[in-house]
């Protein structure tokens, strides 16, 4: 039977860097952990030693409303950030789906959702970071900045890199000012590239859109008359209904919680081949497009290996990748999860200056320990 690692709540920076201090004398793998909402994302790994819980590690630090940003520690519930800073009419432009969601989890994985054709991924909206290192340095980055690393973005490097490199403590992130209003419009469609093509065509500029196999939902944001005026205009070339508020499944990931799903990127302008591919590669695949952004999400009951390399291979031609982002252990220990990666050696590098001794988070990314 595998023991459970040791779980420990370090409750603040100074707390958690003397942990990661102390776990570097002794040798012990750790692991990181916010409010555990994609523990099935990335590799399956070995068992660590230690999993440090980020929860009670969770201020927010600062609110410059004049200057829209925000600086929160890794364990805050993007929800409370959200809450936070709504006062000021301003919002944290992040829409991963998953409830309970922390900063640092979002930051670490990489999370986004359907809005990032508007306003990017958590890496474009991070301006600032705090980590502490496997040995226990804390060091900051970006915003604010008391002690540098010389030669590296950390914000960049951290963002995605699922808690391999040491972890991440604080973030500071620019603001958006709150959308007074909204409209939606829904286009039923088989050419999804085809559809956002001609609607982008007319000049509006949606902030997020997204196809669900028969549905185009394209999203716009701002004051009353810019929505009124761009759905109206969009609905003209494409038409379909324009409604107030989306569907139930909007913005959701294609998979269920604890199922097997699929993240599929491709170039910009091949989404009609990369559905294709998915198409003849996967039996029974349901999928949501997040058109114009280059993300496919895909989910399946079962994902023999023969049909993720044959998709693998059709997808690298278009410039993308495939990545088992969620799925049972079992499944994960059996499959290549990352799949094919560019630049792995320079990754392993800066694996083995941040983490010499391959502690952090033991098989859970691409780089190996």
């Amino acid at each position: 039977m595998t023991q459970r690692p040791e779980l420990v709540r370090p409750g603040s920076v100074e707390r958690l860097a003397e942990m990661l201090a102390a776990t570097e004398a002794d040798g012990r793998t750790v692991s990181v952990r916010g409010a555990g909402s994609k523990e099935l994302w990335g590799g399956a790994g070995d068992p660590p030693d230690v999993t440090i819980g980020m929860r009670g590690i969770d201020r927010i630090v600062e609110h410059a409303a004049g200057d829209l940003v925000v600086t929160v520690e890794a364990g805050a519930l993007l929800a409370d950030v959200q809450r936070a800073v709504a006062d000021a009419g301003q919002w944290l432009a992040l829409d991963p789906p998953e409830p309970g969601a922390t900063i640092g989890g979002i930051v670490a994985t990489a999370a986004s959702g359907p809005r990032r054709l508007r306003y990017g991924t958590p890496r474009d909206l991070l301006i600032g970071i705090t980590v502490v290192l496997a040995d226990g340095t804390v060091a900051k980055s970006g915003g604010k900045v008391v002690k540098n690393v010389a030669g590296y973005d950390l914000g960049r490097l951290f963002t995605g890199s699922f808690g391999t490199l040491g972890v991440i403590a604080a973030c500071t992130f620019r603001l958006h000012p709150r959308p007074i209003a909204r409209r939606l419009l829904a286009t039923a469609t088989d050419d999804p590239y085809d559809c956002f093509e001609t609607l982008r065509a007319t000049g509006v500029e949606p902030v997020a859109a997204e196809w669900d196999g028969t549905t185009l939902t394209t999203v716009f944001e701002s004051i009353e008359s810019a929505v009124v005026e761009q759905a109206d205009l969009a609905m003209t070339a494409v038409g379909g209904n324009v409604v107030a508020s989306p569907p139930s499944s909007f913005g959701a990931r294609a998979w269920p919680t604890g199922g097997i799903g699929l993240k599929v990127t491709h170039r910009i302008g091949k989404l009609r081949e990369a559905l294709t591919a998915v198409a003849s590669s996967l039996d029974g695949g349901r999928l949501r497009a997040h058109v114009g952004s280059g993300v496919i999400e895909v989910a399946v009951d079962d994902l023999p290996a023969a049909a993720l390399s044959t998709l693998r291979t059709a997808i690298a031609e278009l410039d993308g990748q495939v990545v088992v982002a969620s799925a049972p252990e079992e499944v994960r220990r059996d499959l290549d999860v990352w799949g094919p990666v560019r630049g792995l050696a320079v990754m392993q590098r800066i694996k083995d200056q941040f983490d010499p001794g391959g502690r952090m988070g033991p098989g859970r990314f691409v780089v190996a320990p």
